[in-house]
């Protein structure tokens, strides 16, 4: 009888042991499962290699990392540096973009209008207008016709409050019948509409000067 109590217990301490044995084996293999799943879902690095190519300095590329950039990011800021934008102006322009919960994206059009002439102070400036998106295209053909930033830029800024002004081919095409800079500038700070460009120049081939055009369209 005693041989047959000693079986009966090892017999339930071996179930115990199997038991317990199970469990932990059952634990490893959530454990195992939930490292794998973490694995395949966690984050790479940054890879900012494009920026050290494009020639920007470490100090730039880790506050531009401290402002969560994303690699499409990195590709366009590369694309603004390689272009001649520098440091401290590209680290502006991501924050004016970041600040409108915005992703930058505007690399190339930045890249085209420093290959146009514009300069530096004038793009941050139209980042600030938010004019570096579809209207960056026409601006950029203001310059390349030989229009100046500040009227490019005056011209922006009707666009960003969605008032009238001359377009930027209409800008030019009077530019060349022989409007001085400053008469445009005129014209486009009272938001004279494109639609009065055929009447301006007009009254250009009928031999009126810049001030009687002035005094005829804006009133000065």
């Amino acid at each position: 009888m005693k041989d047959m109590g000693f079986i009966e217990a090892n017999r339930t301490h071996g179930l115990g042991q199997s038991t317990w044995g199970w469990k932990a084996l059952a634990r490893l293999s959530v454990l195992a499962v939930a490292l794998a799943f973490l694995g395949c879902h966690s984050v790479p690095p940054l890879d900012t290699s494009p920026l050290d190519s494009a020639g920007m300095n470490y100090d730039t590329v880790n506050q531009l990392k401290a402002l969560g950039v994303t690699a499409p990011e990195v590709a366009q800021i590369a694309t603004a540096r390689r272009g001649g934008f520098p440091d401290d102006a590209c680290l502006q322009v991501v924050r004016i973009y970041h600040s409108r919960n915005t992703k930058f994206d505007a690399g190339d059009a930045i890249a085209g209008l420093l290959q146009a002439g514009m300069g530096e102070s004038t793009i941050v400036q139209l980042a600030q207008l938010n004019q570096l998106g579809l209207t960056a295209g026409e601006l950029q053909a203001m310059r390349l016709a030989g229009l100046s930033d500040e009227i490019i830029l005056e011209v922006a800024q009707h666009h960003a409050a969605n008032q009238p002004v001359l377009s930027g081919f209409s800008l030019a095409t009077l530019q060349n019948a022989g409007m001085r800079e400053s008469t445009l500038l005129d014209l486009v700070r009272h938001s004279i509409p494109d639609s009065q460009t055929n009447a301006i120049l007009a009254l250009r081939r009928h031999g009126a000067n810049d001030k009687e055009i002035l005094r005829h369209f804006a009133g000065s």
